[in-house]
C-alpha cells in the first residue's frame, strides 16, 4: 500500500514467467528478482479483521496444537503476530520473527529468519510464507539441518490447483515466486501426518517431520497448464455500462484492478475492511481504498459489487444487508 496515487502507480513492477522446477517438480517464475521484493512495516497482508478467516485461524490453531503440542514453537513469518497471539492466548509458547512486525510483543523479533538465526523448537509453522521464498526447497533443507531432528513443520500456502481449476489468473503475482501442489510435498517428503485443502479449497497445509524431507525430491509428472485467457475472463464477468466497485484491496484486488486498467476499464471504488489499508493507495493502478462507510451510502440498490474472493461473500453480504448484486472471480 502506498501513502500517495502517484507512488501507488510509480511502484517497482516485475514481469511473471511460469515454468517448473526439473529438481523439485515445483511451478515457479523465472523472472523473479528477489531485490526487487521490500518487506517492511508498510507491507500489510493480514487478514484476521474478517470473520471467515479468524475462524479458519481457529482451526488452523487446533491442528498445530493437537499435532506440535504448546511447547517451543517458532512461526517464521508471523506478519503483524495475529495468529501467534492467537496460540499464545491458548497456552502455546511461541516465539515469531518478521521484518514487518511494528508492534510490542517481545516475543516476536522484528527481522528475517535467516541462516544466522539460532533455532531449537519442536516444532516451526510456515503460514503463506513458502511460495514468498526463491529456493523453497533449499530453505527447508536448511531448516532440517537447523532444527532438532524430532522437529515438526506446518506448512500453509496458496493451491495452485484451485487457482487452475477456477481459472483464478488474478492469484498469481509478482510476490508469489513459488506455486505449490499438493503432490509437491508428497515429493519432497518421504512421508506427511497431515495433508489436505482448506478454506474452500484454496489453501494447502501439510504437517511432517522435517527429518522425512528427502534429499533429493521424487520427481516424475509434473505437467501443468499455466495459460488463462485473461481478456475473455473479465469480458465474462465485468458489466462495463455499470458502476465497477471490487471488495478486497489485497493481492486479488491489486492484480483484478490492473489488468481492468490495461483493457482501459475503470474502477470506481474499491472497499477494504481493514482500516491499515483505508485511505491508501493500489500498487500501479494508484486506486484510492475506501472504508465500507464511506462507498456503501454512495450506492444505488443492486449494483455490482466485485468480490474478491469468494471465502468472503457470506460476510459481505451480510455486512451490506444484501442489498446489492454480488460478482465473485471464481
Amino acid at each position: 500500500m502506498y501513502s500517495s496515487r502517484e507512488e501507488g502507480i510509480n511502484c517497482l513492477k516485475g514481469d511473471i514467467d511460469l515454468t517448473i522446477d526439473g529438481k523439485t517438480g515445483i511451478i515457479f517464475n523465472r523472472l523473479f528478482d528477489e531485490s526487487g521484493m521490500q518487506y517492511d512495516k508498510d507491507y500489510h497482508n493480514e487478514q484476521g479483521l474478517s470473520h471467515a478467516f479468524s475462524q479458519h485461524l481457529q482451526e488452523v490453531a487446533e491442528r498445530i496444537m493437537r499435532v506440535m503440542g504448546k511447547q517451543n514453537i517458532v512461526e517464521i513469518g508471523c506478519g503483524k503476530g495475529l495468529f501467534l497471539d492467537m496460540l499464545s492466548e491458548k497456552g502455546v509458547d511461541i516465539t515469531g520473527f518478521d521484518p514487518t512486525y511494528s508492534g510490542n510483543n517481545p516475543r516476536i523479533i522484528p527481522e528475517y529468519f535467516t541462516q544466522d538465526t539460532p533455532i531449537s523448537c519442536d516444532g516451526i509453522i510456515l503460514r503463506h510464507v513458502l511460495e514468498h521464498i526463491k529456493n523453497p526447497a533449499d530453505f527447508l533443507h536448511f531448516l532440517k539441518q537447523a532444527a532438532p531432528k524430532h522437529c515438526k513443520i506446518y506448512i500453509e500456502v496458496p493451491a495452485f490447483e484451485w487457482i487452475s481449476n477456477n481459472n483464478a489468473w488474478y492469484d498469481i503475482f509478482y510476490e508469489h515466486v513459488n506455486y505449490f501442489r499438493l503432490n509437491d510435498f508428497r515429493r519432497l517428503f518421504s512421508d506427511i501426518i497431515e495433508g489436505g485443502y482448506v478454506f474452500n479449497d484454496q489453501y494447502i497445509y501439510v504437517i511432517a517431520n522435517l527429518s522425512d524431507l528427502r534429499e533429493v525430491p521424487e520427481v516424475n509428472d509434473t505437467d501443468a497448464d499455466f495459460s488463462f485467457p485473461i481478456e475473455q475472463l473479465i469480458a465474462e464477468k465485468v458489466d462495463r455500462s455499470k458502476k465497477i466497485i471490487l471488495w478486497g484491496g489485497a493481492s486479488k484486488g491489486v492484480i483484478f484492478a490492473m489488468n481492468l486498467a490495461w483493457m482501459g476499464i475503470s474502477v470506481d471504488h474499491v472497499i477494504d475492511i481493514n482500516p491499515k489499508k483505508q485511505h491508501r493507495f493500489l500498487p500501479a493502478t494508484g486506486i484510492k481504498v475506501e472504508s465500507p462507510d464511506e462507498v456503501l451510502p454512495q450506492l444505488a440498490d443492486g449494483e455490482n459489487i466485485y468480490v474478491m474472493n469468494s471465502g468472503y461473500l457470506a460476510e459481505i453480504k451480510q455486512m451490506t444487508g444484501q442489498r446489492f448484486n454480488y460478482i465473485t472471480l471464481d
